[in-house]
């Protein structure tokens, strides 16, 4: 524990101070010295943060539930014959609409409006986070939308209503994720970020645990969308009021009081002392301050893409980041084509991840990001491949498509780490968001190879699995400084350029 008395270590970076003047220094630095990096407090706000994923993971896979292969009176041979069969209503979307034979596809569309929202959410309420409203007043809002959204779902009079409300759902749901995950790493010390980011994925498998166990009570899909709606409210009235707004995002916005007493409130929590004549201030300003050559790069996706070696880079992250998302979202919907029991299936395939995120961290310690990557895309597109093998749906294949989401699971946080350290600190922002953007699209298309039954899902995932990990191979081990002297180069050039123009 550190007290008043004690001398004050030399902080790098910082704003000299002179005399009883104050001392300013970065958000990293205030947790690393000072206030502690991940404590009682950090852990608190994690768990009450990332409970949000939980509710992610309901909003997200209800689908698998509510829209599965719906109920005949009548044997399985017979089943497209709508004059000798007739579908028993109200136990899904697809009998309560005719969502089958040549209809089917439609239950692809619903579940791609949904993801398409989410893409489209990501960016709105990204805007919304970083300006006006702040993390969590933004998380306030994503909430209340998903409650109101998913309780008139249940309510939904028509198809079109319902892909509509899937649709709004989707956007509330993509800011709720991307409010979540920054409340949860943003007052966490910077040797711990990593871990804890990844660990967040934890609470989104938990939360499909959880939407089995609702959807084996529930008598219908207008219950189940019901019922699991009600989870969002109940973290609206006894969660959000404990959680505390971003200290960085009240930095930002130059309410510096506030956020020093976050800060404060951090210390103390974990047993620490703030001396009084240390302050905050941005991480970005100080380090702008101290090295002038990071103020000559612009944190634009132009820049990477001006850059011959970031721009390969972006390329072949961004593919193989749409490549994981269809296989990790397909076959977490293609449960529903396997002829095996529902509710064990969604549950095997969230245990299948817990393990996978763990051995992730494990393994990164002695083995490199470009190997494990390959390694893992391979393993998952091994098993999709064995999987199209069988003839016909059941136990074999949902070993296979359990086996394929483990490895993919592997993938998906693996790859949050690898492409952060691609690419230098000042364009890592811009060229997360293109990555995230195109894991989206891959979500959106994930449904619609679901809806090819058969062993056609299996035979696409198994392709997109083998082919990213042969672009794995264009991808280098890390981030190396020679790169980021060629970018700024690359822009001080442009620079140049402008003023013997003008």
């Amino acid at each position: 524990m550190a007290s008043s008395d004690l001398s004050i270590p030399i902080l790098s970076p910082s704003i000299p101070n002179s005399n009883n003047d104050q001392q300013a220094i970065g958000v990293d630095d205030m947790l690393r010295l000072y206030a502690g990096e991940f404590g009682p407090w950090q852990l608190r706000n994690f768990i009450f943060t990332s409970i949000a994923w939980a509710l992610n993971a309901l909003h997200t896979m209800v689908v698998i539930f509510a829209d599965r292969e719906p109920t005949w009176s009548c044997t399985a041979e017979l089943r497209c014959s709508q004059s000798m069969c007739a579908l028993i209503p109200g136990t899904s979307t697809a009998a309560e609409w005719g969502l089958v034979c040549d209809s089917k596809y439609k239950v692809g569309l619903v579940q791609s409006a949904f993801f398409a929202g989410s893409m489209v959410g990501a960016g709105i309420f990204g805007h919304f986070s970083d300006n006006f409203l702040g993390r969590k007043g933004t998380l306030t809002l994503t909430c209340i939308i998903n409650t109101i959204s998913g309780i008139l779902t249940s309510f939904s009079p028509s198809y079109g209503a319902y892909m509509a409300l899937r649709f709004i759902t989707g956007i509330s749901t993509g800011g709720l994720g991307l409010c979540a995950f920054l409340l949860a790493t943003e007052p966490v010390g910077p040797t711990k970020r990593g871990a804890i980011g990844t660990s967040t994925f934890y609470f989104f498998s938990i939360g499909t645990i959880l939407l089995s166990i609702l959807a084996y009570i529930s008598s219908s899909w207008r219950t189940l969308y019901l019922v699991s709606s009600i989870p969002s409210l109940l973290f609206l009235i006894t969660t959000i009021p404990f959680i505390s707004e971003s200290l960085r995002w009240h930095l930002v916005h130059n309410n510096t009081s506030r956020a020093m007493k976050i800060i404060m409130s951090i210390a103390k929590c974990n047993g620490n002392y703030i001396p009084n004549h240390i302050t905050l201030t941005l991480d970005h300003t100080v380090a702008n301050e101290s090295t002038p050559d990071q103020q000559a790069i612009s944190s634009s996706i132009i820049t990477v893409l001006k850059s011959p070696i970031t721009r390969t880079r972006l390329l072949f992250v961004t593919i193989i980041n749409l490549f994981s998302s269809v296989v990790y979202y397909g076959l977490s919907l293609n449960v529903v084509n396997l002829k095996t029991n529902l509710y064990l299936s969604v549950i095997l395939n969230a245990i299948a991840e817990a393990p996978a995120y763990a051995l992730t961290s494990i393994a990164l310690r002695w083995c490199g990001r470009r190997p494990l990557t390959i390694g893992t895309m391979w393993l998952s597109g091994v098993f999709c491949v064995l999987g199209s093998l069988f003839m016909v749906d059941g136990d074999a294949r949902m070993v296979c498509g359990v086996m394929g989401v483990f490895a993919m699971a592997a993938t998906f946080d693996l790859l949050f780490v690898y492409t952060a350290e691609l690419f230098p600190t000042v364009v890592r922002n811009a060229v997360l968001g293109c990555v995230t953007q195109a894991g989206q699209i891959g979500a959106i298309v994930a449904p619609l190879v679901v809806a090819l039954g058969g062993q056609w899902p299996f035979i696409v995932f198994g392709a997109c699995g083998l082919i990213g990990g042969v672009l794995g191979f264009y991808l280098p081990e890390t981030f190396n400084q020679p790169l980021y002297d060629t970018m700024v180069g690359l822009e001080k050039g442009d620079l140049e350029k402008e003023k013997e123009g003008g």
